[in-house]
């Protein structure tokens, strides 16, 4: 089953970190997410919540 994308249709990404504000991913993750492995979906989502701290949510 594949991994589906955390998108919730935001798609503003922070200057300093580079993460979306929605879904915590780079522009570059965002990009390339239909081609990704389900491994590389997976480290993604759970890197989240150290992401959510690094932006400071």
């Amino acid at each position: 089953m594949s991994i589906a994308s955390p998108c919730i249709d935001i798609c503003k990404f922070d200057s300093k970190t580079g993460f979306c504000i929605g879904c915590m991913r780079t522009r570059d993750e965002c990009k390339s997410w239909k081609k990704m492995k389900d491994k590389h979906r997976r480290k993604i989502i759970e890197d989240r919540s150290r992401r959510e701290h690094k932006l400071g949510k």
